[in-house]
């Protein structure tokens, strides 16, 4: 690989899963999987098209139950192109001989090529090359350009292109007992000439969905109308050494789209006054231009040609696109069909990146969330609770979409899922609304819809709160923490668990915030809050009680996971390693064998270290002095080595939470966890997962530990706090951000040194503060600062 490609040699079927999420396009709008126009879907092929915040709710009959749930829909496939020599079959890669192959994904341009070169039998050979684009300009488009090359024959080529509307969720084989036919009313047309349409809608959701092709070729096409395939066809006459090229030009809208009536009419207009290939293709390169250089990033070797590969994908799932949809972040991007689209709290991993970078797109994915506030307070009021409860696995309207059952591959037994109990959720939005408007400064939306879901969340945490006379404490119980392999006592009849650390550390913060921000609201604005909330002095004195005296559990000289940690048995390590290759899904091991998770101290990812992720080492020592506990350094490097040992890393998440505080905790092991974070999708760790969807949250992650977990940086009451840890195998390294209206601000790392140069610009100097010094930088100055050793 080199620091702007990423390439595939060889065709191999059982890596094309892998790769076909890797190889995925997209602008923030829609994204399409890298899979070969001419296969279908079938077991080693996906070809996969997702709108983001496009879903549809269907019911399913599972073991015997009505199953109901939402997936973000896989549209109609816009992709199919086949070929075939007269006299011979269509060609694939599954059914001819493949002579050549490569696929070459160029992040810099947002280029899909591929080069593939079949065998015809008695030395003849045809050559297909391939440039693919999701428009990064007009998000509403894509091209497919094809160029056919003969060796050693000449003869006609006939060429299939098509719109499919016979598509169905299938991309995930343990939903596959699940209804996953999402479109329906699938009709076809031709536009023009050289143009075709579909159109369809979603079958309760009712989104209409309008698909339009124009196909362009030396010879003119000819169009055919199937039951729920549009297709076109040219015959090509091929001489030997002689190219003939094809373009397919596809444009697509939904009935979501803004300023549009009906998106049939906008489809076939928007592809009808599209550019040629050769325009298209400059305008989208200035795009993706203009992107990397807002997030430009200069990480040398080979972790920096990964953490490109991360950006990218991030970009082509949370562009400045975004900022204009109703969307939230979808955990695994727009790149599959896991989790079913939904939306968890993968945004506490994404945003802080994003906010530094593209704070109009963190803004429209916290909007995503207040607009869905009223549906948290009914599902707050229905567990008979004040203020706001998110739901743990969200989708278009804000209900919660977790499912009841999910089923183990391993045992092939459906099962209760009570992770919708990690109500912490709601923690990580209020965590990003806070971290947004420090790093962006927008005082508008701090004192607006932020505050609105800020103060509800601080409601909720308040109300949950029981008051425990024999601990003299506060007490939130029946919760989930981050480690979903624990949702229950194995001595309990009924799941949840009591005082998850994790959980209440930061409700506890979240209170404190409320508290601060509503002492700094203008007095106004203030009043309209009360008034509408109906807060009062007796309310915001137990806000105030509860955020000093909720009980976080110790033992054994470290924090407890939640009450009673302790207590469970110690988990045979050893002898698990022995007998299972691979152990990350250790829930899924322990069940298959008749046993339970939740009877060991074992962990699925960081739960109690997700802390050390939030929270600076001097902030969490402060929450837990407000809290009445002493947390020394000793007291987190115990626990960190503690959950260390007894953590399985079932999520791409746990490397990447271990190697940000280790580099500050146990620096010579924090590599290790790092790389485990930086190859989570590329080597798919987690043993298939990735054919089914990027892991998001864990990529943004990574771009989040060069950008703040070792420089220390922390957007703080109007200024820059900077701390550098820099490990010794990433101890040189540059990146841009933006902040608080300075663009382009250039951070550099290197041994011994901070440099931080600010463009000219109108705006006021930045106030940068470090362990032993603060410095005002001004604009148009380049600062030099020395780091102790």
């Amino acid at each position: 690989m080199t620091d702007r490609i990423w390439e595939y040699e060889g065709y191999d079927p059982a890596q094309e899963r892998l790769r076909e999420s890797l190889c995925t396009l997209g602008n923030g709008y829609f994204a399409t999987r890298g899979a070969l126009p001419e296969c279908v879907a079938d077991d080693v092929h996906y070809p996969g098209t997702y709108a983001a915040g496009c879903y549809n709710r269907l019911t399913s009959e599972v073991a015997g139950r009505e199953v109901e749930n939402e997936d973000m829909v896989n549209l109609p496939n816009w992709l199919p192109l086949r070929f075939r020599v007269e006299g011979q079959q269509w060609l694939t890669p599954d059914t001819a001989e493949v002579l050549e192959h490569r696929q070459v994904l160029h992040l810099a341009s947002g280029l899909l090529e591929r080069r593939t070169r079949y065998g015809l039998g008695e030395g003849r050979a045809l050559s297909v090359r391939q440039e693919r684009l999701v428009h990064m300009a007009e998000p509403h488009l894509a091209a497919l350009r094809t160029e056919f090359t003969a060796d050693g024959f000449s003869g006609d080529l006939a060429v299939e292109s098509a719109l499919d509307g016979s598509v169905t969720n299938s991309g995930v084989p343990r939903y596959r007992e699940l209804d996953g036919r999402h479109l329906t009313h699938v009709d076809t047309g031709t536009a023009a000439p050289d143009a075709v349409w579909l159109r369809c809608r979603t079958r309760t959701s009712d989104i209409r969905v309008g698909m339009a092709a124009r196909l362009t070729a030396d010879v003119p096409a000819t169009a055919q109308h199937e039951l729920t395939r549009a297709v076109q066809r040219v015959c090509l006459r091929l001489a030997p050494g002689r190219t003939a090229t094809v373009d397919k030009t596809v444009a697509l809208h939904t009935s979501r789209d803004l300023a549009i009536s009906d998106p049939l009419h906008a489809a076939i207009e928007r592809v009808g006054r599209a550019p040629g290939f050769d325009k298209l293709l400059e305008s989208h390169l200035t795009a993706w231009d203009q992107l990397w250089r807002r997030a430009e990033l200069d990480v040398p070797g080979e972790a920096g040609s990964i953490l490109r590969l991360h950006l990218f994908h991030v970009l082509q799932t949370l562009s400045p696109h975004t900022a204009d949809l109703d969307v939230g972040v979808p955990a695994r991007g727009l790149h599959g069909e896991a989790y079913r689209g939904h939306v968890f709290w993968d945004e506490l991993f994404v945003l802080p990146y994003l906010n530094l970078h593209f704070p109009e797109v963190s803004r429209a994915l916290l909007q995503y969330r207040h607009r869905r506030l009223e549906r948290a307070r009914s599902a707050a009021r229905d567990r008979g609770r004040r203020g706001a409860l998110y739901p743990w696995q969200s989708g278009s309207d804000g209900r919660e979409e977790t499912q009841r059952l999910h089923l183990n591959p391993r045992s092939g037994r459906w099962l209760p899922d009570h992770s919708r109990l990690q109500y912490h959720v709601g923690s990580a939005i209020a965590y990003n609304v806070w971290q947004y408007c420090e790093a962006s400064g927008d005082t508008e939306f701090l004192h607006t819809k932020g505050a609105e879901m800020l103060l509800q969340i601080a409601r909720f945490w308040a109300d949950s709160a029981v008051y425990d006379e024999t601990l003299g404490r506060h007490r939130i119980r029946g919760v989930v923490g981050p480690d979903e392999y624990h949702d229950a006592y194995p001595w309990a009849a009924e799941p949840g668990l009591d005082d998850n650390a994790y959980t209440n550390v930061t409700a506890a913060w979240v209170l404190a915030r409320a508290l601060e921000l509503l002492d700094t609201l203008p007095e106004p604005r203030r009043r309209e809050l009360v008034e509408r909330t109906g807060l009062d002095v007796g309310e915001l004195e137990q806000w105030e009680d509860v955020s000093r005296t909720l009980h976080v559990p110790f033992h054994d000289g470290v924090i407890s996971q939640f009450e009673d940690y302790g207590k469970l048995e110690e988990l045979d390590w050893a002898g698990y390693r022995r007998r299972y290759d691979d152990i990350r899904r250790l829930d899924r091991i322990l069940e298959a064998e008749g046993d339970t998770a939740n009877r060991y101290q074992a962990s699925k990812q960081a739960d109690v270290l997700m802390l050390g992720y939030l929270f600076s080492p001097d902030e969490l020592q402060g929450l837990f002095r407000r809290l009445g506990y002493r947390l020394d350094e000793d007291t987190w490097r115990r626990t960190v080595d503690y959950y260390l040992r007894r953590t399985s890393h079932g999520s791409t998440l746990s490397g990447l939470v271990h190697g940000w505080v280790l580099a500050r905790a146990r620096r010579a092991d924090a590599w290790t966890f790092c790389q485990e974070a930086l190859r989570g999708d590329i080597a798919d760790v987690q043993d298939g997962t990735t054919g089914e969807g990027l892991h998001l949250g864990a990529m943004a992650g990574t771009l989040d530990l060069v950008q703040r977990g070792l420089t220390g940086l922390e957007p703080r009451r109007g200024a820059l706090w900077l701390d550098p840890v820099p490990l010794p195998e990433l101890s040189s390294y540059g990146f841009e951000l933006r902040y608080q209206g300075h663009w382009g601000v250039r951070l550099r790392l290197e041994r011994g040194w901070l440099e931080i140069a600010v463009p000219s610009s109108d705006r006021s100097p930045i106030d940068v503060h470090l362990p032993d010094r603060s410095v005002g930088v001004q604009p148009g100055e380049i600062c030099r600062l020395e780091l102790p050793d």
